[in-house]
């Protein structure tokens, strides 16, 4: 059982909106814990639209997920490359990439399963067929995906040596006075939320390097292009947030919205984050393959109002 704390920003958020942005399911999952007595608020069995105050705690059970779940489903799928080895996706914001608790189905996984008629590869399991390396679910843009284990094997070491490149486009908070750097700091499980990661003291942890350079400033907030030289989990969310500089619409790592945020709510669909750029070598053909993909069309709206009230120099 994982136990939450409500601060005073979740104060009068209703449980299952709570529950949903802290767990990384679904409302509607949040919703059917409550219902199956697998969710208390403060030591009782909560409704789903209770109110939440201050203080209180809020403690659920997530079931484990069963290696049984991934089955082909007709879902669209932003095929950027494909052929005989491999694929590249464009993965929208809002799919998760494999099932797990809370996301049975719809996945990305799912999609893939009908999409190769189960020509993927195997070394992920059942649960994570073909899948290489992920991207949040609230995370838009590319990842390829292997249909053999062979390229999969290749795939998979060349990420862990840093051959695969990957560039992202994202909009933090606040301002730069250098045009680019390097965040070295490692990574770890966060010591009291276990659904977090969190900056660790040198020797502890494992080592996550993100290069960053400025793309554009408006007030308050800054355009980046970030590039990963290792692949932590929550890697860039977490490196920006212990600067200083959350990203836009950051649910976990992000704290109190800002105003801009609150205002264009309905443009932040979680973290402003887009893996926009794919290098690497083709493990078969040998082939050096790079693909691009445009940004969102939420994230070309916010950049169009902030363009619109403070064009950049």
């Amino acid at each position: 059982m994982t136990a939450l704390s409500v601060g005073p920003a979740d104060a009068g958020t209703r449980l299952d909106s709570f529950l949903a942005a802290a767990a990384g399911i679904s409302r509607s999952a949040a919703a059917r814990l409550a219902a199956e007595g697998a969710v208390t608020l403060n030591g009782r069995i909560a409704d789903k639209n209770a109110r939440l105050r201050d203080g209180d705690t809020v403690c659920y059970t997530l079931p484990p997920p069963r290696e049984d779940v991934a089955r082909p489903q007709e879902i669209p799928l932003d095929i950027v490359y494909e052929d005989d080895f491999l694929l590249v996706i464009n993965k929208p914001s809002g799919m998760v990439v494999h099932p797990a608790a809370g996301n049975p189905d719809g996945t990305l996984v799912n999609a893939l399963l009908h999409h190769c008629a189960g020509h993927l590869s195997g070394i992920g399991g059942v649960l994570r067929p073909g899948i290489v390396h992920r991207i949040d679910k609230d995370t838009s843009g590319l990842l390829v995906v292997a249909k053999t284990d062979e390229v999969h094997r290749a795939l998979s070491a060349d990420l862990s040596c840093h051959r695969i490149r990957r560039i992202y486009h994202a909009l933090v908070r606040g301002g730069f006075d250098r045009d680019e750097g390097t965040v070295d700091l490692p990574i770890a499980r966060h010591p009291t939320d276990r659904k977090k990661m969190a900056v660790c003291p040198p020797g502890q942890g494992r080592n996550a390097v993100t290069h960053y350079r400025v793309l554009a400033r408006y007030p308050g907030i800054t355009y980046l292009s970030l590039e990963l030289e290792t692949g932590r989990t929550h890697q860039i969310r977490v490196h920006m947030s212990a600067l200083g500089h959350p990203l836009l619409g950051d649910p976990v790592y992000g704290g109190t919205p800002t105003p801009f945020e609150r205002r264009h709510a309905a443009l932040l669909h979680g973290q402003c984050l887009h893996a926009g750029t794919l290098r690497f070598r083709h493990p078969v053909t040998g082939q050096e393959l790079c693909f691009s993909c445009g940004l969102p069309e939420n994230f070309r709206r916010l950049l169009a109002i902030l363009d619109a009230v403070s064009p950049p120099p």
